[in-house]
């Protein structure tokens, strides 16, 4: 089975631990040895989702929006980044150099288009930009790709 991600970066620390102890009930469904994700691998959702499929005993693909999305993410996550990159078993690249809301769409796009489901830690609200997890889970939805939302119960984002 191949499980996709999308989802807000950003969230404040409570709904962070919501968000991680969701996704770990989430993944659990899926037998560890069929699992496959597929992620953008950025902060938050992105490689947390990452990190606990390979975790579980599972597999992970990376898509990578565009050659300067690395310099893009905060440094306090490229150690993270760099750990889920070598631990992918393929690197999907979109060929865009610029790591803007066009690149980063894209990317979502090959990923959705690779994956069997897909995973949204999505508030439910309107994307904030082009290309943001509303846009996302439109895609998905367009292109019949089932997707689970994952959004605690009571939680904001800022």
């Amino acid at each position: 089975m191949r499980v996709g991600i999308t989802g807000h970066r950003g969230l404040p620390r409570d709904v962070a631990s919501r968000v991680r102890e969701a996704l770990a009930v989430e993944l659990a469904r899926f037998a560890p040895d069929e699992l496959t994700g597929v992620s953008c691998i950025a902060d938050g959702p992105d490689a947390w989702f990452a990190r606990a499929v390979l975790d579980r005993g599972g597999r992970i693909e990376v898509v990578i929006p565009a050659a300067a999305y690395r310099e893009g993410l905060p440094m306090w996550h490229h150690a993270e980044y760099d750990g889920l990159l070598t631990a992918a078993t393929e690197v999907h690249r979109t060929g865009l150099a610029d790591s803007d809301s066009q690149a980063h769409m894209v990317g979502s796009e090959i990923l959705v288009g690779l994956v069997d489901a897909l995973i949204a830690v999505w508030d439910g609200e309107p994307a904030r930009g082009y290309g943001g997890t509303a846009d996302v889970v439109a895609h998905a939805e367009r292109n019949a790709v089932p997707v689970t939302v994952l959004w605690p119960e009571g939680a904001t984002r800022d």
